[in-house]
Order: C-alpha cells, then structure tokens, then sequence
C-alpha cells in the first residue's frame, strides 16, 4: 500500500477546522518530525501540548521513535494544524497496519472533529453576541 518515491512511506491526510495536513511516515526512521521544511521545534515553538497532540497517535500504539514523520500543513492556526496533524497520523497508520484501527478509534484519533468556527448573524455583534441591551 506504501507509495515508492523517495523510499516507501505511509500516507495519510487529515483535517481539523480549517487546517488540513498531509503526513508522511517513513518505516525504520528516527523518530523526527519535519513540520512544511522545517523542525517540529521550530515551526510550533516551545509548545509541549501541540507536540504531544501531534504524536498521541504514536504513543497510543507505543510506537515512539520508529517512524519519521514529513508534515505538510496549511491552514487555520497551530492548535487546528495539531489537530489535523494527529488525524491525518492516525490515517497513516491504519494504512500501516489495519489492525490498529479499532484502538485508534475508540481513542478518537481517527474521527474527523466536525466543529467549526459558525458565523456571524445579521443583527448580532459576533456568532452569537448580542448588542447591548437598554431599557431607556
């Protein structure tokens, strides 16, 4: 099921609000995340929560460092491309083994999260904000 360019990998693609990320494992890696050309590190900062919801789906299957991972993602903020990144890790890895499948979906990484930001009303100040109420 690996694709053959530039050495066999898993593909998966995943979405999270507006973010939409594509994740490239290679088999027999070192554990590195490559976030659009650059260092997971470098590209989300400092943040451990973004880091850690990146790889859950990782540490879900007690994988840890056997896979090397490109990310390419754009689109909505970090926490969304977090999110993307961790659907579109837990595809890939179904595609690597599909008896992963049902322990990534009781975890609820393989569900697309369908809430979005809802729009603005006529009327109404933002989604749901109304103007100031005045009696008087």
């Amino acid at each position: 099921m690996a694709d053959t360019i530039k050495g066999e990998y898993y593909y998966g693609m995943g979405r999270r609000k507006t973010a939409v990320a594509r994740v490239r494992l290679y088999p027999n890696g070192d554990g590195s995340i490559t976030v659009n050309g650059k260092s997971s590190r470098l590209y989300f900062g400092q943040r451990d929560a973004i880091a850690s919801t990146m790889t859950a789906p990782l540490r879900l299957l007690d994988l840890g460092n056997e896979y090397t991972m490109t990310v390419r993602v754009l689109g909505g903020g970090t926490s969304g491309q977090a999110g993307a990144i961790r659907h579109a890790v837990a595809r890939a890895l179904v595609r690597v083994n599909p008896e992963w499948k049902s322990a990534l979906r009781k975890a609820g990484y393989l569900t697309r999260d369908p809430r979005m930001k809802e729009r603005k009303k006529p009327g109404l100040k933002r989604a749901r904000k109304a103007p100031q109420y005045t009696k008087r």
